[in-house]
C-alpha cells in the first residue's frame, strides 16, 4: 500500500445524493471553491476531487451531476443502480475513492459547515486517522427534531452502541482506515458505530450547522428509526439479554403469585382475579410479541448476512479525466 502523504494529502470529498436537484449545483460550486482554496494554500494535493454518489435519484440530480462531471475534472460522479440507502451510498463512495490519502464524507445540502474541513485536515496532519465532525448545539432545531435526536443518542448508548453524540456522518478517514474497512463484509452497515470500533487514532472537530438552502431533508423519521435499529443489532446483543432478564423476572413473579394463590385456596378463600388475570394476560402477550419482534429483527439480519449480496452496484462512473479518475 502506498504510504500516506501527511504533508500534502490528496483529498476526496464523498457526497451521497438522493433527489437533490434543488441545491446540488449550488453545493457543488461551494465545494469546488473550498477544494480550490485548499489546493492554492498548499493544504491538500492538486489531485483532490469531489465525488458525488447518486443513490438512485428519481429527479434531475443525475443529469445535473453528469454534465458537471463531464465539464470539470474536479467532479466525479458515481451512479448506483437503484436506491441503496444512505449508509451503502457512503460505503460505495469510500470504497471507490480508496486511492485517496484522505476521504471526507459530507451531506449534499451542506448544512454541515464546509469550513470545518480545514480543521479536519489539520488534525490528520497531526496524526489522526479518523476525525469526527460534531455539532456544537441543536439550537436551530425545532422541539420535535431536537427531542427525537437526543432520544436517539440516549437510546443508542443505553443499548450499548458506542457512537458520538451529535455526530452524523461528517468525518475524515485516512486510506489506512479505508483499507481496514475493506475487511468488513457485513451487509448491515452502521458506519457511526463501525469506524469508532476500529480503534485508530482519532480527533474531534466541532462545527455549527446551517439552514438548508433548498429542498427538504431526505432523512425521515422512519429512516432514522431504521438506522437506530441497524446500529443496535449490528453491535450489541443487549436487547436479547434484556429479554432474557425480563423473562426471568416474570417467571419469579409468576411463581410467587402461584404460591400465594395456592395458599389462599387451601385456606378456603375465594380467589378474585378476573381483572388481574386479564391485565396479566395482556401484559404478557405484549412482552411476548415485543420479544418475538426483537428476536425476529436479529434473525432477519442473520438472513441478510447469509445471502452475502453486494451492498451496491455501480451503474457508471463519469469524469472528464476518464484515463484514471480514481
Amino acid at each position: 500500500m502506498k504510504e500516506l502523504n501527511r504533508e500534502l494529502p490528496d483529498l476526496y470529498l464523498v457526497v451521497p445524493c438522493y433527489n437533490e436537484e434543488e441545491i446540488i449545483l449550488e453545493s457543488a460550486a461551494i465545494m469546488k471553491n473550498k477544494i480550490s482554496d485548499l489546493i492554492s494554500q498548499c493544504v491538500i494535493g492538486k489531485n483532490s476531487r469531489i465525488m458525488f454518489v447518486n443513490d438512485g435519484s428519481k429527479d434531475n440530480t443525475f443529469n445535473l451531476l453528469s454534465d458537471a462531471a463531464r465539464k470539470d475534472p474536479v467532479y466525479i460522479l458515481v451512479s448506483l443502480v437503484g436506491n441503496t440507502g444512505h449508509q451503502n451510498a457512503l460505503w460505495a463512495g469510500i470504497m471507490t475513492a480508496s486511492k485517496a490519502d484522505i476521504v471526507i464524507t459530507i451531506d449534499a445540502d451542506l448544512q454541515q459547515d464546509i469550513n470545518a474541513i480545514d480543521d479536519f485536515v489539520k488534525c490528520y496532519k497531526n496524526g489522526a486517522d479518523v476525525v469526527y465532525g460534531v455539532r456544537n448545539t441543536r439550537e436551530g432545531d425545532g422541539f420535535f427534531k431536537k427531542f427525537t435526536a437526543l432520544s436517539y443518542y440516549k437510546f443508542m448508548h443505553l443499548m450499548g452502541s458506542k457512537i458520538l453524540e451529535n455526530h452524523a456522518d461528517y468525518r475524515l478517514i485516512s486510506r489506512k482506515v479505508i483499507e481496514a474497512l475493506k475487511e468488513y463484509n457485513e451487509s448491515n452497515l452502521f458506519l457511526r458505530g463501525l469506524i469508532p470500533s476500529l480503534g485508530f487514532p482519532s480527533d474531534i472537530v466541532y462545527f455549527d450547522t446551517k439552514e438548508r438552502t433548498g429542498g427538504e431533508t431526505k432523512y425521515t423519521l422512519s429512516k432514522m428509526f431504521k438506522l437506530a435499529t441497524d446500529g443496535i443489532t449490528s453491535f450489541t446483543i443487549r436487547p436479547l439479554r434484556i429479554i432474557s432478564f425480563t423473562g426471568f423476572i416474570t417467571m419469579l413473579f409468576s411463581i410467587i403469585l402461584a404460591i400465594i394463590s395456592i395458599i389462599e385456596w387451601l385456606q378456603g378463600k375465594n380467589v378474585p382475579g378476573y381483572t388481574t388475570l386479564l391485565l396479566v394476560t395482556l401484559f404478557m402477550s405484549g412482552i411476548i410479541l415485543l420479544s418475538l419482534g426483537v428476536i425476529g429483527e436479529y434473525l432477519g439480519k442473520i438472513y441478510l448476512e447469509t445471502k452475502n449480496r453486494p451492498k451496491y452496484l455501480i451503474d457508471c462512473v463519469i469524469s472528464k479525466d476518464m484515463d484514471d479518475p480514481l
